[in-house]
This record gives C-alpha cells, sequence and structure tokens, in this order.
C-alpha cells in the first residue's frame, strides 16, 4: 500500500486491517525507540508500547483525516507514557520529558547552571507548556504541526515556546543569584 498514514487510519477506522499492519511496520522501531529514550527501561517501553497500540485502535474511530496522523499517534503514546508512570510513580522518581536540546536551549543564558536545577524547572511548567515544548524540540514538530494538534494559530505556539524557555531561563537566573 503506497497511501499516506491519514489515508491508512482512515481505511483501518473502515476496518481495514491491512491498512493497521502498514502502520504498524512503517513506527514500530520509532514508536519503541522514543520510549526507550524516554524511559530508559526496555520491559516498561514494551509495555507502554503494546498500551500505545492498543489504545490506538480504541481510538481509531474517532480520527479525523484532517489530523496529521504521526502528532496524533505520538500524543497517544506520550499520553500512554505518562499514565504508566503515574501508576508506577514508587518505581520511579523521575521522567525527564526534555531532552538535552531543551535543557540546553534553558541553560544558554546561564552555562553553569546545573543540569538538576534546570530539570527541576522543567518539572514545574504547566501540562500544555511541557506539550508545547516535547513537540518541539524532542518530536521536531513544526510550529505549524503544533498548531493543527492544539488547535491554535503558529503564532500562539510561537508565543508559547518564547515565553515558556524565558520563564525557564529566568527562573534559573533566580536560582543562581540567591
Amino acid at each position: 500500500m503506497n497511501l499516506s498514514d491519514e489515508q491508512l487510519m482512515t481505511a483501518y477506522a473502515d476496518g481495514d486491517t491491512q491498512a493497521f499492519e502498514v502502520l504498524y511496520e512503517r513506527y514500530k522501531g520509532r514508536l519503541l525507540g522514543y520510549l526507550y529514550n524516554k524511559l530508559r527501561d526496555r520491559d516498561e517501553a514494551e509495555e507502554v508500547f503494546q498500551i500505545t497500540f492498543a489504545k490506538l485502535h480504541a481510538a481509531r474511530d474517532r480520527y479525523r483525516e484532517d489530523i496529521p496522523f504521526l502528532p496524533w499517534f505520538f500524543t497517544i503514546a506520550r499520553n500512554a507514557m505518562i499514565d504508566h508512570v503515574r501508576r508506577n510513580q514508587g518505581h520511579r522518581k523521575h521522567l525527564i520529558f526534555a531532552d538535552e536540546l531543551l535543557v540546553n536551549a534553558v541553560a544558554v543564558e546561564k552555562p553553569n547552571a546545573s543540569i538538576g536545577d534546570t530539570i527541576a524547572e522543567v518539572s514545574t511548567l504547566s501540562p500544555r507548556q511541557r506539550e508545547v515544548l516535547e513537540l518541539r524540540f524532542d518530536q521536531d514538530f513544526s510550529f505549524d504541526d503544533i498548531a493543527v494538534r492544539l488547535e491554535t494559530s503558529s503564532s500562539n505556539v510561537r508565543q508559547i515556546v518564547s515565553r515558556t524557555i524565558r520563564q525557564l531561563r529566568e527562573a534559573l537566573g533566580a536560582r543562581k543569584d540567591t
């Protein structure tokens, strides 16, 4: 099948199991890599991997072809991962949703800021701020793709990213000055 992801997902929602198999083959490696990179535990990554595809199956009837498949799919994965971590909080103290790019972006003005301080500041972000930064810096989504996902404008997404980075930089600066 040489169809777009969106066409495949729509076909799967209409009962075409072969369309699901194509999507699964396209994204199984990328999804497992993403989950392992975030969770740093093979068993947990595989568990969330299975949950993600189960949730994709359950949500197939709600998918709309005008929504880009990949951001939608990775949002399902991210939410499944968050739920998994919350259920198992006693087993894990921290899950860092910001990768090194974000940490570096935040600490640019304070090169001596510790990674611990940066991570602590990232953990104070609102869920919306985290989601925007995750999509932008970790999943390399364009501002337009994030805007579609969040049902807002590109300029609003740019503003959220800018303000959040500024907020984190200021918080790091305040910590260093005290």
